[in-house]
């Protein structure tokens, strides 16, 4: 939290800065990989899901063990998978129970039914069918459980609890089996709805703020900058919400004035955005490994299983997969929901940093436990549902306008750029019904007509 950040010279801080923010650098051009062959059948990519920059695709196989031409040729898969799944699981309906990539290059998607009648269907999308006890909807509301126990339960020594896809189980990580029990029972959860991992890690924020180009808050505190936003003709970024609440102002890495926190929420969820002044230019650039520079084009949710690198202020870029999505985890400051875990290192000073698969903003640096020396688990703060809380639009290479995303009802039916979609969401666009297969931020430039990989016309 901010109130724990030591004082100390701005000028001092400076001169320890490591390397992560969000900010403008000369282009790096990269060739996008052709697709890679198979016996699925061909589906749209995700926009712009191969525009990789070089140095983040070998920070990808370091990170993962990939061989060379293999990180790129994962993320031409993910992003095939992501719409496959997408599409599979419009088709499935209350069926479906989830889905995930594996394989060193990603190239085998599975998708979980409660049906083995649904296997036709599944292969017919070059997927394996796993055929489960229990659907989406089932293991959620057993996570529910579990987050209500939470508000009136200390859960210190069960810090992370989330739904594990590939078991299909909700999953409880605790100090010890005692402890596990004791939540379950307050939670009136039966052992056969839930597994237990026994591990002594204890996640915490990363709050020891170093970064390359830092913001500073209230001359204090240190933060990283995590991706460029808009909201009406406002320009900002988001970040973490612990690092600094409402009305909080900051200064640059160049000791400028720089802004004000707009908004804030930590603990429940770790999320902020700050609002610059015009000094300041968003711009839709993440700063990647050695300084290279990678423009977001989008906030395509990745898969279970999928790749995705952090830039982190101390440790620079690292890689690993996503382990799940819509994790509670439980921070000496209190429990924070909906995070996505990921095998991905990080240590303090990582805090705020951004979250990308391919060229997709997936979110900011919350919290984890491990180091970059021996590994480590960080969980990060999902950047739709910040856009959406918030009002906010992502800056990307492909927004041209500040336009706010409108997230009230109105006109909830039309498709409307800026707004954050979720999966199986229906929409009307020139007359013509479609059904979302991803969730993201609808772009300007990728109306439903133009954008299969992410919309399924019915």
């Amino acid at each position: 939290m901010v109130g724990r950040h030591a004082a100390r010279s701005r000028r001092a801080a400076l001169t320890a800065l490591g390397a992560l923010v969000l900010t403008a650098f000369p282009s790096a051009a990269s060739a996008a990989p052709p697709p890679v062959p198979g016996p699925r059948p061909a589906v749209a990519r995700t926009p712009d899901a191969a525009a990789a920059p070089a140095r983040m695709l070998s920070a990808m196989e370091r990170d993962l063990g990939l061989a060379p031409g293999q990180a790129a040729a994962r993320l031409v898969n993910e992003a095939e998978a992501g719409t496959r799944a997408g599409m599979l699981r419009n088709t499935l309906g209350d069926r479906f129970a989830g889905a995930w990539v594996s394989g060193a290059t990603s190239a085998d998607l599975t998708v979980a039914t409660t049906d083995a009648a649904d296997t036709a269907a599944i292969e017919a999308q070059g997927a394996k069918a796993a055929v489960v006890e229990r659907n989406l909807a089932e293991l959620r509301a057993v996570k529910e459980k579990l987050d209500t126990a939470a508000v009136r339960t200390r859960t210190r020594q069960t810090p992370v609890w989330y739904v594990d896809v590939r078991t299909n189980r909700v999953t409880v990580q605790a100090t010890s089996e005692s402890a596990a029990n004791t939540f379950l029972a307050a939670a009136g959860v039966a052992g056969r709805d839930v597994g237990v991992r026994v591990s002594p890690d204890q996640p915490r924020v990363l709050e020891d703020l170093v970064g390359g180009d830092a913001f500073y808050i209230n001359d204090q505190a240190r933060c990283s900058i995590g991706f460029s936003v808009t909201k009406d003709d406002q320009q900002g970024f988001a970040t973490a919400g612990h690092c600094g609440d409402p009305g909080a102002t900051t200064t640059g890495f160049n000791e400028a004035p720089q802004g004000t926190f707009q908004a804030s929420t930590f603990p429940g969820k770790d999320m902020a955005w700050v609002g610059v002044n015009s000094d300041w230019t968003a711009t839709p650039d993440v700063k990647g490994q050695d300084g290279e520079k990678i423009q977001i084009a989008g906030s395509v949710e990745a898969l279970v299983g999928a790749s995705v690198c952090r830039s982190g202020s101390t440790t620079g870029w690292h890689c690993g997969t996503v382990q799940q999505h819509d994790t509670s985890v439980t921070y000496p400051e209190g429990t924070v929901d909906g995070l996505t875990e990921t095998t991905v290192c990080a240590e303090p000073g990582d805090s705020g940093g951004p979250f990308v698969s391919g060229t997709q903003a997936q979110g900011t640096t919350s919290g984890g436990s491990g180091d970059c020396t021996n590994g480590g688990t960080t969980f990060y703060q999902p950047i739709n549902p910040l856009l959406s809380d918030f009002g906010l639009t992502l800056k990307t290479t492909s927004a041209t306008s500040q336009t706010p995303a409108p997230q009230d009802n109105a006109a909830a039916d039309a498709w409307t750029a800026g707004r954050v979609y979720e999966v199986g969401t229906t929409v009307s666009f020139d007359g013509v019904r479609y059904r979302c297969l991803q969730s993201h931020q609808a772009q300007g430039a990728g109306s439903p007509a133009d954008a299969p990989a992410l919309w399924q016309r019915v």
